[in-house]
């Protein structure tokens, strides 16, 4: 192994958990609320409404099922992706530079956003099934996790489109000066 090729790989870095910090935090949330209602809902559970009243149902084993394990996958997606980006640099020998492990934050993390809308239905099914409470409307709190995602991109998006000018800019003054 040639020195150059040990400074790539001591400069390239593994997976690391805050790539997934989010969705990994989300899972046992919803797991202990599930936990929490379990006990509290009927044997069956209203999950559709209309006009504010319950118009379909399902067993409460099964409404378990249907809200938890997409949260189960939807964290494991995010490990996923996060790993696969990691190894994808070290196969191709790329260092990690700062902005690329914030955009392996940013992507992992990023899968939290409709883990978080789903568990907000899973809290709103179990409130209004043990205590008769909406919350609030599944589709305005969804516009406004979005709304959340939207503005965290166009953040990130605009500090790596500041970067990329301020690196343009720094080679055209370069080639000025020569």
């Amino acid at each position: 192994m040639t020195p150059e090729h040990k400074n790539i790989q001591e400069k390239m870095k593994s997976f690391r958990w805050r790539y997934i910090a989010l969705p990994v935090a989300i899972f046992p949330i919803s797991l202990t609320l599930a936990g929490y209602f379990y006990h509290l809902l009927p044997a069956e559970v209203a999950y559709h409404f209309k006009d504010g009243l319950p118009d379909k149902w399902m067993s409460r084993g099964a409404i378990l099922a249907w809200l938890l394990v997409p949260q189960f996958f939807l964290t494991l997606l995010a490990g996923i992706i996060a790993w696969g980006m990691t190894k994808l640099s070290a196969r191709f020998q790329q260092p990690m530079s700062r902005w690329t492990e914030i955009l392996l934050s940013l992507m992992g993390n990023m899968v939290a956003l409709p883990q978080i809308i789903l568990g907000f239905a899973m809290l709103d099914i179990f409130s209004y099934n043990s205590y008769q409470i909406h919350l609030l409307s599944l589709w305005v709190f969804a516009l406004m996790v979005m709304a959340m995602g939207a503005v965290i991109l166009g953040i990130y998006f605009a500090f790596a489109m500041r970067q990329v000018w301020g690196i343009s800019r720094g080679k055209i003054q370069k080639i000025i000066k020569e």
